[in-house]
């Protein structure tokens, strides 16, 4: 709460010492001027209410200008809680404490232990299954942080596979065959033309088949 309040006022600092030079270009009719001091004047009503930034309503449109702001408390939020091998499974009352809070402050959440990680990172992958399952965990808090991290940021991996080398891309969720394209090469989605695709599990049953052949 006190990181958070110290970063909450250093963005109403930021904002106030903008706002007159952007109030004095939105009087001259500058357009990106007037959606910026009404973004500016949105913001600093949340802010002085004791809020985060990343909690001002805004609409699609007006994303970009939003950003440019550079607002410390916009920012997705991930909390990452340090536990002993004990409470790595299933956390203790301080984690409990900080999931409340991340909650109420739309805030994410992951729990590991560094001692688990540290174990884990001599070991081989059927060693680290092993030692996994004796704490009651499925995988470890590497994993799971990515995972969160990914789901926050609406992030998603895609691989690419070739006789030389196989490759992930990260791309945003909901993103088109060619935006998907577009972040191996921009002439990838220039010149898309179009994509072949095929689900999961017939890939996986007529991949089979045919290695069966």
């Amino acid at each position: 709460e006190v990181v958070e309040t110290e970063l909450m006022l250093a963005d109403l600092e930021s904002l106030e010492k903008r706002r007159a030079g952007v109030e004095k270009k939105a009087k001259g009719n500058d357009k990106e001027a007037k959606l910026t001091l009404e973004l500016i004047d949105r913001s600093l009503a949340v802010l002085r209410d004791g809020k985060s930034a990343r909690f001002v309503q805004r609409d699609p449109e007006e994303e970009k200008a939003f950003t440019e702001l550079q607002l410390l408390t916009s920012k997705t939020v991930l909390y990452v809680c340090n536990v002993d091998e004990g409470s790595a499974a299933t956390g203790n009352a301080l984690s409990d404490k900080v999931a409340e809070y991340a909650k109420s402050n739309e805030a994410g959440m992951v729990i590991i232990s560094a001692e688990i990680e540290s174990q884990l990172a001599q070991l081989s992958d059927e060693e680290q299954a092993e030692y996994l399952g004796s704490l009651g965990l499925e995988q470890p808090g590497l994993n799971r942080l990515i995972r969160e991290a990914y789901q926050l940021l609406g992030l998603q991996t895609y691989f690419t596979v070739g006789p030389k080398e196989t490759r992930a891309w990260t791309i945003h969720k909901g993103d088109r065959a060619p935006q998907a394209a577009g972040v191996i090469h921009t002439d990838f989605e220039r010149g898309f033309i179009r994509a072949q695709t095929i689900g999961y599990e017939d890939f996986v049953t007529l991949g089979g088949a045919v290695a069966a052949k």
